[in-house]
């Protein structure tokens, strides 16, 4: 339609118009001559301002002209009604505008709401927090003004008692003083009365000298005219004694015969007196190679009795309470504990068992929990002790095993270094006692016993006699702990030796608020390669270092400066073994020697 009103159709400068159009008509009219000469006088901004009140009367014109020639077109009626929905569209498409931006107005406001209202959730978070942070900041500044009075107050108290220290300690030595005084005056004034008293006596003595003299003779003529009378006395009677017996045979004979049942009596209580006593040892005492048992006595009754009671009260105990091994070895241990109780039970033949591995691994520990857990006595005893004993160890050997056949619950005898005298006869230099002992040995286990049960401990097996290890029945070896098994330890000692001690109350042991599960993890991983006596004994250091303390108190970094330091102590003891050592320890690296760590 742009045509019709004259949109956009500027006619350009030097082209002249069409004919009878309104171009013609501007040109030829002496007003548009006369306006053109005038606009060549105005300036620039003058003309931009007149062009905006002008009026092209061609769009006028053009547009009658459109009308008429509709007028006379045969489809008038068809283009109007296409104007009037033309129209109709641009009026629907004007309201969907008109509605689509009052959406977009709506929508706005709802943004500009939510905008709104997040800014003042925003604001009341912020006022919270300074809120929170200033009542905070009071707190601290009370909470410090609080304590700055406790200190002082806790000062003046110091200075009070350092003050009355003082004056006790003046008023004490003052007194000390004193009586020091008092005892050196006391001790002049005796020693001048005794001075006085001698320098008498020593008067006296020099005048009556001559009395004491005559005294002293009198005395002594007394006395040798009465042992002269006494020797005398005692000669008639043995003479006249011997002179009856030896011309009476009657009484000869009875002599003879009282002197020798006498004799006969003295013997025969001697050997009475051994019988009895080896009687008495072999069912009550225990053998001097036996060091610890749990075997009752009628001295270690007396001596605990409490002890003794509670034992006669046996409880059903876990062969593996206490103790923290792979869970592989723990099976096959509690497979040995239950074939152990069920043959007490049953009275059966019981098997001999080999524990090897690196010392400080538990098997000295799981002996114990295992005749505890069968029903059994145990009994202790090292394989070092045998050695000294010389000739007396095949005695010794004997007597045990006598001992041991004459318990009843049945006896678990536990033989910890047993290669000390179990070594092999045809390699090793033994002396013949330490041959005589070993043959003793092999004697007394050529049999399974159903009266007790061998468990032989070692660090080197294989420095056994092959006698010996035919005799085995049952070789379980106990290795190092992994990473899982010394946190597992880690924990139960921290448990044992800080946590219960702690809450018990004792006095000065506390123990700071900090994550106690990851520190033990983190200790876990640094003492790779320590056996578990090495780490319960970590748990003593512990202890040692709260009691060392000068507040009672045990922190994270005491703890973890307890374990770097028992970690460089393990491998300083590692480091200081021999090539010999390291040969004969290889359970220890799983049999690839050893490697100490560097720090």
């Amino acid at each position: 339609m742009s045509w019709l009103f004259g949109y956009k159709s500027q006619v350009p400068q030097g082209v002249p118009p069409p004919p009878g159009g309104e171009g013609g008509d501007a040109a030829g009219s002496p007003g548009s001559a006369g306006q053109a000469a005038g606009d060549q006088n105005l300036t620039k901004a003058e003309r931009k301002a007149m062009e905006a009140y002008r009026f092209d009367s061609s769009a006028l014109e053009r547009a009658a002209e459109a009308a008429r020639t509709l007028e006379r077109s045969k489809h008038a009626r068809e283009a109007l009604e296409l104007s009037k929905l033309q129209e109709g569209t641009r009026q629907q498409e004007y309201m969907a505008k008109v509605k689509e931006y009052e959406a977009h107005i709506e929508q706005s406001k709802v943004e500009q709401k939510r905008v709104d209202h997040e800014e003042r959730r925003k604001t009341l978070a912020e006022e919270t927090k300074q809120q929170q942070q200033r009542a905070q900041y009071q707190d601290q500044l009370a909470r410090k003004r609080y304590e700055e009075q406790l200190a002082q107050q806790q000062r003046v108290q110091e200075e009070n008692l350092r003050k009355q220290e003082e004056s006790v300690a003046k008023q004490e030595a003052m007194r000390r003083k004193t009586v020091e005084h008092e005892m050196e005056l006391r001790e002049k004034n005796k020693m001048k009365l005794l001075e006085a008293e001698l320098r008498a006596k020593a008067k006296v003595d020099r005048e009556n000298r001559d009395l004491t003299l005559e005294q002293i003779r009198l005395k002594a003529e007394e006395n040798r005219v009465t042992v002269m009378e006494s020797i005398k006395t005692a000669g008639s009677v043995l003479g006249q004694g011997a002179t009856a017996l030896l011309t009476d045979w009657n009484k000869v004979a009875t002599t003879v015969g009282g002197l020798s049942l006498l004799a006969l009596g003295v013997y025969s209580a001697k050997g009475a007196t051994g019988v009895a006593s080896r009687f008495v040892e072999a069912r009550i005492g225990k053998p001097s190679l036996v060091n610890e048992t749990s075997r009752f006595s009628l001295l270690e009754a007396v001596r605990h009795p409490i002890d003794t009671l509670k034992r006669l009260k046996p409880k059903p105990t876990d062969a593996l309470q206490g103790v923290v091994l792979q869970p592989k070895l723990e099976e096959r241990l509690r497979d040995i504990a239950i074939a152990t109780k069920n043959t007490k039970n049953n009275k059966g033949l019981y098997r001999n068992i080999l524990m090897h591995g690196p010392p400080g691994t538990g098997k000295t520990m799981f002996a114990k929990k295992l005749a505890s857990h069968s029903g059994m006595d145990y009994a202790i005893m090292t394989g070092g002790d045998v050695g000294p004993m010389g000739r007396d160890a095949v005695t010794a050997l004997h007597k045990v095993f006598d001992w041991a056949n004459t318990s009843r619950r049945g006896l678990l005898l536990f033989i910890d270094e047993a290669d000390a005298f179990l070594r092999k006869r045809s390699s090793e230099q033994i002396s013949e006692d330490m041959r005589s002992a070993l043959n003793a040995f092999l004697y007394r286990t050529g049999e399974q016993n159903p009266r007790f049960m061998l468990v032989l401990a070692s660090n080197t097996p294989e420095q056994f006699d092959y006698a010996i290890n035919d005799r085995l029945d049952e070789m379980v070896e106990f290795t190092l702990p992994g990473l899982e098994e010394r946190e597992r330890l880690i924990r139960l000692y921290f448990d044992k030796f800080v946590l219960q001690p702690a809450a018990e109350g004792k006095k000065r042991f506390k123990v700071e608020q900090w994550d106690y599960s990851a520190v033990c993890s983190r200790m876990a991983k640094l003492c790779e390669g320590m056996s578990g006596r090495e780490i319960s004994k970590l748990g003593v250091s512990w202890q040692a270092a709260c009691y060392s303390s000068e507040a009672g108190v045990l922190t994270e970094q005491m703890v973890l400066d307890r374990c770097e330091a028992s970690v460089r102590q393990h491998k300083q003891k590692m480091a200081w073994l021999s090539e010999q050592e390291k040969l004969d320890h290889k359970s220890i690296t799983g049999g690839k020697g050893f490697l100490p760590q560097q720090n």
